[in-house]
């Protein structure tokens, strides 16, 4: 997995700036393309992944691996100093896991098997990871985005998801394709204009449209929807804010296709 030529290392090898340059750089999109890989920081978020990812690199504090054996794995002791270099976090964890990126096929039945969130352009990590986070409570792991969404594989992404992104999958392209491509009979998108979610028949399987923060669903993306849905406020006619955010209304709409 790793060798002495490796931009990472694990298994008690001697970290070098080399390395720990590596590390820092999965911070950036550009850094992570470039070495194919991303990280995990902190016990739970690398607990939760190790399972799942093919891992490139291991660190972590000499305590840490005092207190968690692994399996077949021995990490590479580094000091905080170097962890604080390698984090994106304010406080550095006591441990730091490095993956490599993974390569998932999209079935083409996914969304006549189950249900799939179609992202437009969702831009803050925070959303993504919630976003996330609440597919898989639901069990909804498949989400296609468009190619402006946030990586999914970002730090700020990865935290957030609490260890949802080892199950939830992430396709990313040209939307509009992406949803022909599923030929879904049922295509969910939620608008001012739409019908009241609670009084609309939903199904158990199709695409629910998850819109812009700011500017919502696309024009393009529009025009695939074939059901208008809309989360009206309470008391009905009531004054309040303008929208909800995307991550919140997604809980919404997903519990109300599960039947809550």
């Amino acid at each position: 997995m790793s060798g002495k030529n490796s931009n990472f290392a694990f298994m008690n090898e001697f970290v070098t700036k080399k390395q720990i340059k590596a590390v820092k750089s999965l911070d950036t999109l550009k850094g992570r393309k470039a070495e194919n890989a991303f990280k995990a920081e902190g016990t739970k978020c690398v607990i939760d992944t190790m399972d799942h990812f093919r891992l490139k690199g291991l660190y972590a504090t000499a305590d840490w691996i005092t207190s968690h054996p692994l399996k077949g794995i021995v990490p590479t002791e580094v000091g905080r100093g170097v962890l604080g270099e390698m984090s994106s976090l304010t406080r550095a964890a006591d441990v730091i896991a490095v993956y490599e990126l993974p390569v998932y096929n999209l079935p083409s039945d996914s969304a006549r098997e189950n249900l799939v969130l179609a992202l437009d352009t969702i831009q803050d990590p925070g959303n993504l990871g919630t976003i996330m986070r609440v597919a898989d409570w639901f069990g909804i792991h498949r989400i296609i985005a468009s190619r402006e969404t946030a990586d999914c594989y970002s730090p700020k992404v990865v935290q957030a998801t609490m260890g949802a992104i080892s199950r939830v999958k992430v396709t990313y392209g040209d939307l509009p394709e992406l949803i022909d491509y599923l030929d879904s009979p049922h295509v969910f998108g939620t608008f001012l204009d739409g019908s009241p979610i609670g009084e609309t028949k939903l199904s158990s399987n199709g695409i629910i449209v998850i819109g812009n923060e700011g500017n919502g669903i696309s024009a393009e993306v529009e025009r695939k929807v074939t059901s208008r849905l809309f989360i009206p406020p309470f008391p009905p006619g009531a004054e309040t804010a303008e929208s909800l955010n995307a991550a919140v209304a997604t809980a919404i709409t997903i519990a109300k296709f599960r039947g809550l």
